[in-house]
């Protein structure tokens, strides 16, 4: 959990340096019709929200996500605490001290791991905000990309399904080359899509670094080679 815990106070500077340099007005392409005021706001209320579940019992009601101000200056200054409050929590906490969680193992680890990655990909958001600045390629530690692939294609597809559920059935192959990891996911309608073991005849294989990988598989621009049935991976359901 402390690598998560790492990686999530390294994204969130990095983060709030990309959005401080763009401004609150700049658009995000990434994320159609946001300006990176609405990215920060969006972030200092999923952080509250995973406060807030982190001190839910597992088998409680889903908690609201409070709404954070709307000024400038206000949201930022209430971002950072809401980050320091949630950081300060996982690391008084166990990997298995229990909470409520969306999906997977109702623990605190879960929330280490998911803002972790919650906030690695916005900070690609962030990133593309800045109108004069290359966005960085690559930008992600592998492992910690080849993670985020797993983390996406294990649990929050599952999420995301539940809400609008897959039409088509398939086979999508990822690897990731640069830390040789494959993933198979099987889709089926009326079913929860599973990681399967890979096997011959993948409808559509997905080839890149874990980094292109991940930012493929959150539907940001990146490097990935795409074979096969395209419209399989794009009909993928994002949370």
């Amino acid at each position: 959990m402390r690598y998560f815990l790492d990686q999530a106070d390294l994204q969130y500077r990095a983060l709030r340096a990309a959005a401080t340099a763009a401004g609150p007005g700049a658009p995000v392409p990434t994320c159609p019709g946001w300006d990176v005021r609405d990215l920060v706001r969006h972030l200092a209320s999923v952080h509250s929200w995973a406060l807030a579940a982190l001190r839910t019992p597992p088998d409680g009601e889903r908690p609201p996500a409070p709404a954070p101000p709307d000024g400038w200056d206000d949201v930022l200054a209430w971002w950072d605490a809401r980050f320091a409050e949630l950081h300060g929590a996982l690391t008084a906490a166990t990997p298995d001290t229990p909470a409520w969680t969306f999906v997977g193992p109702r623990t605190a680890a879960f929330w280490a791991r998911r803002q972790a990655h919650e906030i690695a990909i916005h900070r690609l958001d962030a990133e593309h905000a800045r109108p004069d600045t290359a966005v960085p390629d690559p930008l992600y530690d592998p492992e910690f990309a080849a993670d985020g692939v797993d983390e996406f294609l294990t649990r929050l597809v599952v999420r995301a399904t539940q809400r609008k559920p897959v039409t088509r059935a398939g086979r999508l192959r990822w690897h990731a080359t640069d830390v040789d990891r494959v993933w198979e996911l099987h889709v089926t309608p009326g079913e929860a899509p599973r990681v399967v073991p890979a096997a011959n005849g993948a409808d559509v294989t997905v080839t890149g670094t874990a980094d292109a990988l991940y930012r493929a598989a959150w539907g940001r621009p990146s490097g990935v080679d795409v074979a096969g049935d395209r419209s399989l991976l794009d009909a993928l359901p994002r949370p």
